[in-house]
């Protein structure tokens, strides 16, 4: 077996940490686009998932009451499912809807009109009962359409730092 050189071992050494260094940029860029498109998911089915809640409430008791009746039943476990899932959409709804709130004061208070032109965006093509088209915000707002793709894009960026905390900011970038 042949020995190595002092200069062979650090070029080893330099190429190994290279590629480590490479590995992790690359795992903390998937990280950062799951964030952003989850955070991209979760927007556009926010109008399925607030239609989904709008009669959770009735739904949950009911379930309860069910629960109580079977209490022995093999269905238990199945409407315990249920159950769930619908407590953690609420929850998720309840959650995201406190996050637009954080992201639409902070748009108003930056008193910035693109960041106000943002929100707005948002608003308009995810959230509000008032669907439009990245086409028809591009009209309504007298910019181009890669304008609107960009301020989406920027609001989602604010968005996953809002809803992923700590995460959502050291991802950025």
């Amino acid at each position: 077996m042949r020995n190595l050189t002092n200069e062979q071992l650090e070029v080893i050494t330099k190429t190994v940490l290279e590629v480590h260094k490479q590995e992790i940029e690359k795992q903390e860029k998937q990280k950062r686009d799951r964030r952003h498109r989850n955070v991209k998911l979760l927007l556009q089915n926010y109008r399925s998932f607030v239609a989904h809640t709008a009669d959770i409430k009735l739904d949950i008791d009911h379930l309860n009451q069910k629960l109580e009746l079977d209490e022995l039943e093999t269905d238990e476990f199945a409407i315990q499912s249920i159950k769930k899932s619908k407590e953690r959409t609420l929850a998720m709804v309840r959650f995201i809807n406190k996050m637009l709130q954080v992201y639409k004061l902070m748009c108003e208070q930056s008193k910035n009109p693109e960041d106000i032109r943002k929100y707005e965006t948002i608003n308009l093509l995810y959230i509000s009962g008032e669907k439009k088209t990245y086409e028809q915000l591009a009209e309504c707002h007298h910019v181009h359409v890669r304008t609107v793709n960009r301020d989406v894009k920027e609001a989602v960026e604010a968005l996953s730092v809002l809803i992923f905390g700590v995460d959502g900011i050291r991802l950025i970038g």
